[in-house]
């Protein structure tokens, strides 16, 4: 049984709460939850709203087991801080680090309504029958903008705007057994199963004003009157299907066990069909399709020296849907909006080694990554627009390690770091073959720390480090993001009202305020994403 209440406050005045009840009757279980906020963020100017309520329900009698999760969530944000087309040769410095250069009439509004049902049922001791149901009904209306930057120096830009009417409508279902067999020497745990997925888009576009833009400035930006229509597709109104895709699978896999399974070798295939369909924006007629089949493997190894440590390695497939034409790319048109690509396979491999000691665990891994690169480019034939495709691949190959436990009375630490080396492979014409991808930091480096502080022994200090390393900004490799660092320091405090636990808790994010660019991507002309600037964080929670 749980009652929960909690209010918080995040700057500049963005004020909530939560409730947080469950309750236990015999075989039957209930936990219902809700979130309301709204307000200013610490961004000038950007304002956000989320409403959200959601179920759980379970019954967990003898052999049957049943639960269904249901939730509904509505978002709105106005002012929106977009993103950072770069059109220069340099990358322009970056603004103050709670500078807004979108537009005031940009706004997004997202609503989702989703749920699952589960049941699993125990036809034996060693044999487990389970079956799932879900789906979403998702809806999005907004006017985006976008800023594209032409004088590094004076900030100089083209700025854009584009309303997009959308809805997706997605189901899920899923279906097997598991069984347990073992003998003497060898155990198995055997897997049959099967899945289907099905997806509907409908969406529409308008590039409001066309494409020519509006004079505005990254560094001084100053308001407009809202575009009026321009670039049309699709109904604005009754957006009708752009894409239906139908994905199945059935797999089939056994983990053997030897030796007490002190060594755990994982078999398994699954067979998936991939049916795509897509129809044009002008008139919502049928305007592509393919149905592909593949079979794809995974094997796996893990063994067990010593008590707490394991040794793994493993080698997957996956077979992916392939990625759809967007309609623009940097603020450019795309000519073959819309298209969708045939479905693709990824490769992974991966190797390491997991070790628990007491309260503390450490893990190391090596990993490659094979997978397709989707990418716009000039088109050749159509000037000043974009032909975007799957142009290539790109091969990540790292190395992670990450640690978390108790490493002294009252000092807890989660950390983690990895090396990372991406690089283009096979790409179109051999163009930038062998550079580095966009937008893949080289490191990335995190600690969290919490320390109980003795002479008050219901305060806790709390810290995070956050290191990310230098990135290329485009596939061409010669634009390029310097490595930055955050810092978020903050306290927990727990005070007894009454018999019930009131836990106060304050954080700053970003506490020195730094200004950065956390990211890139896009190969074509990078787009960028600044880092949030210094955010204070406050909450007051009691369970009664």
């Amino acid at each position: 049984d749980l009652n929960r209440v909690t209010l918080g406050y995040t700057s500049g005045a963005h004020i909530g709460g939560s409730v947080d009840i469950s309750r236990r009757y015999g075989d039957f279980g209930v936990r219902i939850n809700g979130v309301a906020r709204r307000g200013d963020v610490s961004i000038d100017d950007e304002f956000r709203s989320t409403y959200t309520l959601g179920g759980a329900f379970d019954y967990d009698g003898g052999p049957v087991r049943l639960s269904l999760d249901l939730g509904y969530q509505r978002v709105k944000v106005r002012q929106l801080r977009h993103k950072v087309t770069v059109g220069t040769p340099i990358i322009p410095r970056v603004p103050r680090a709670d500078a807004n250069y979108a537009q005031p009439w940009t706004f997004t509004t997202l609503r989702d309504v989703f749920g699952i049902a589960k049941a699993e049922y125990d036809v034996a001791d060693n044999a487990l029958l389970y079956a799932s149901f879900g789906a979403r009904d998702g809806s999005e209306r907004g006017v985006y903008g976008g800023i594209t930057v032409t004088d590094a120096t004076t900030g100089a830009a083209t700025g854009s705007a584009l309303f997009v009417p959308r809805t997706d409508n997605n189901e899920a279902a899923q279906a097997g057994i598991r069984v347990k067999l073992a003998s003497a020497s060898i155990s198995h745990e055997l897997n049959f199963g099967g899945s289907m997925i099905w997806q509907v888009n409908r969406n529409a576009f308008d590039f409001l004003g066309g494409f020519a833009g509006f004079p505005t400035n990254l560094y001084n930006p100053e308001p407009v009157t809202k575009p009026g229509s321009g670039f049309v597709g699709g109904d604005l109104e009754h957006p009708f299907p752009i894409s239906r895709n139908r994905l199945g699978s059935v797999s089939a896999s056994d983990t053997l066990g030897f030796w007490d399974d002190r060594v755990l070798m994982t078999a398994g295939l699954r067979l998936q069909t991939i049916t795509a369909k897509t129809y044009s924006y002008a008139d919502g007629s049928l305007s592509g399709r393919y149905s592909e089949s593949a079979v794809t493997p995974v094997v796996g190894l893990v063994v067990k020296p010593a008590a707490g440590l394991s040794l793994f390695a493993n080698r997957i497939e996956g077979f992916e849907a392939g990625p759809s034409a967007p309609t623009s790319v940097n603020n450019m048109p795309v000519t073959n909006a819309g298209e969708v690509f045939p479905p693709t396979k990824t490769r992974q491999y991966e190797a390491g080694a997991k070790l628990a000691v007491g309260n503390f665990n450490a893990s190391l891994a090596l990993f490659q990554i094979d997978r397709p690169r989707p990418s716009g480019i000039l088109d050749p034939s159509n000037p000043g627009q974009i032909l975007y495709g799957v142009f290539g691949r790109q091969r990540n190959r790292g190395v992670e390690l990450s640690v978390d436990g108790e490493v002294a009375r009252g000092l807890r630490v989660i950390a983690g770091g990895s090396v990372i080396d991406a690089k283009l492979r096979r790409t179109e014409g051999g163009v930038n073959q062998g550079n580095d991808v966009s937008g893949v930091p080289d490191y990335l480096l995190n600690a969290n720390v919490e320390w109980d502080v003795p002479v008050v022994p219901a305060l806790t200090l709390t810290g995070r480090v956050i290191r990310t390393g230098k990135q290329a900004a485009n596939d061409a490799n010669t634009l390029k993001l310097p490595a930055w660092t955050r810092i978020d320091l903050g306290a927990r405090y727990v005070v007894l009202v009454g018999d019930n636990p009131l836990t106060l808790r304050f954080t700053v994010d970003n506490i020195a305020n730094k200004r950065y660019w956390a990211s890139a991507f896009d190969s074509f002309r990078p787009d960028l994403l600044q880092g949030a600037p210094r955010t204070f964080k406050a909450s007051a929670s009691i369970d009664f």
